[in-house]
C-alpha cells in the first residue's frame, strides 16, 4: 500500500522532470491522485505511462499559454495549447467560476487540450462556490455507434456536482460507455475478462476480451446494444461531442487524437486537439443558497429511504461510492495493481527519480 503524499510526491517528480513548472505539475498530481483516492484506478496511476510515451513522442506541450481567445460576459472559449489536460482543464473552470460569480452562470469551451484525468474534479471545483459544477469533455474514439464497427467517438463523460447543506454533495460522474476505457487496461494488467455488453470484435461481435481494441475492436455505447438503450448511450455521447469540440473548435468524434502513443494521429482533422465543456451555475442566481441546499438535503433524503431491492442493504446517492471509497482509502492506503507498479518503476528510471 502507498500513502496519498508518496505517490503525489512522485507523480510532482515525474511531470517536473518532464520539464513543466512546479505549479502544473502540482495540479497534475492532484487530479491524479483524487481518482485514485475516489476509487477511479483506471484514471489514476496507470495513466502516466500514456502522459509519459505522449511527451515523448511530442504530443504533448510542458509549457502551454493557456489562453482565452474568445469571451462575452458568461462564456468564454479556451485554447489549451496542446497542455497535459489537467492545465488547460483546472484554468478553464477557474474561468467558468469566476464569470459565473459575475453573470450568475459561467460556461466555458475548451480546445487544443488533451486527457484530463477524472471530470467529477473540476464539476467539484463549484461546490465550494456554493455553485453547481458540470464538466463535461470528448475523447480519443474507441467507441461505435449504435449499430456500428467504426471506431467514431470516445467514452465522453459527463459530471455534475451539485451541494448540499448537511448531507455530502450530489456527484454524479460516468462515462457514455458501460466501462472507461482505463478500466478495460486495469482489466488487462490483471489478466482479467470483463463483462459482455461493453465490447465487440473487429466484425461487431461481443467479446470479453480487454485487449480487443488492439486489434480492431471497439467499445459499445452506455447500454451495450439497442435493446438495452445503446442508442441511450449514442445520443448522451453526441450531446458531449458536439458541446466539447463543435462549441469550441476542438475535434469531434473520430478525428479526436488519441490520448495514447501506441495509436498513430490522424493526419485529417476539423480542429485543434481534444475538447471539453464547463459549466457553473451560481445557486443564488435562482434562489438562495441556503434554501436550495435545504431541499436538497430533502431530496438526498427521500432517495435514501427509497426500498432496497432484494439482496441490496440500501440505495445509495451518486457519489456515495467515491466518498465512501476515499474514507477507506485514506485510512488503509492505496493499492497499486502490481504490472503498473512495474511501469512506473521503468518510467522512474528513464527519469533518473526513485519509485519503490
Amino acid at each position: 500500500m502507498y500513502t496519498y503524499d508518496y505517490l503525489y510526491q512522485f507523480t510532482t517528480n515525474v511531470f517536473l522532470k518532464m520539464g513543466c513548472s512546479e505549479h502544473y505539475a502540482e495540479i497534475i498530481a492532484e487530479v491524479f491522485m483524487a481518482a485514485e483516492m475516489r476509487g477511479h484506478a483506471s484514471h489514476g496511476m496507470i495513466r502516466i505511462k500514456d502522459y509519459f510515451e505522449l511527451w515523448k513522442a511530442g504530443r504533448i506541450n510542458v509549457r502551454p499559454d493557456v489562453r482565452i481567445v474568445h469571451e462575452s460576459p458568461s462564456t468564454a472559449v479556451v485554447d489549451g495549447d496542446r497542455s497535459v489536460g489537467m492545465v488547460a482543464a483546472r484554468k478553464s473552470m477557474e474561468i467558468a467560476i469566476e464569470k459565473a460569480d459575475k453573470a450568475g452562470t459561467g460556461w466555458v469551451a475548451t480546445r487544443n487540450s488533451n486527457h484530463f484525468g477524472i471530470a467529477g474534479y473540476y464539476a467539484m471545483m463549484a461546490l465550494e462556490h456554493d455553485m453547481i459544477g458540470i464538466c463535461l469533455t470528448n475523447a480519443n474514439p474507441l467507441v461505435a455507434p449504435t449499430f456500428s464497427i467504426s471506431r467514431m467517438m470516445g467514452t465522453n463523460p459527463i459530471a455534475v456536482a451539485i451541494p448540499a447543506q448537511n448531507q455530502p454533495p450530489f456527484v454524479a460522474d460516468f462515462a457514455t460507455t458501460p466501462i472507461a476505457r482505463g478500466k478495460l487496461a486495469v482489466a488487462e494488467k490483471k489478466g482479467e475478462k470483463v463483462a459482455l455488453g461493453f465490447v465487440q470484435d473487429k466484425s461487431g461481435k461481443p467479446s470479453d476480451d480487454p485487449t480487443i481494441l488492439k486489434s480492431g475492436g471497439s467499445m459499445l455505447t452506455l447500454g451495450g446494444d439497442r435493446l438495452h438503450g445503446s442508442h441511450k448511450g449514442y445520443c448522451l455521447s453526441s450531446i458531449v461531442d458536439i458541446f466539447s469540440a463543435v462549441f469550441s473548435g476542438a475535434n469531434f468524434g473520430p478525428f479526436v487524437p488519441p490520448s495514447v502513443a501506441y495509436l498513430p494521429v490522424l493526419e485529417k482533422k476539423v480542429g485543434e486537439g481534444t475538447g471539453h465543456f464547463f459549466g457553473a451555475m451560481r445557486i443564488d442566481a435562482f434562489q438562495p443558497a441556503d434554501e436550495f441546499k435545504k431541499k436538497m438535503d430533502k431530496w438526498i433524503e427521500t432517495f435514501r429511504a427509497s426500498i432496497p431491492a432484494e439482496g441490496e442493504d440500501r440505495v445509495l446517492i451518486p457519489g456515495d461510492p467515491e466518498r465512501e471509497a476515499e474514507e477507506r482509502i485514506r485510512k488503509e492506503g492505496i493499492s497499486i495493481v502490481p504490472a503498473i507498479k512495474d511501469d512506473l518503476v521503468k518510467i522512474a528510471a528513464e527519469l533518473g527519480i526513485n519509485f519503490q
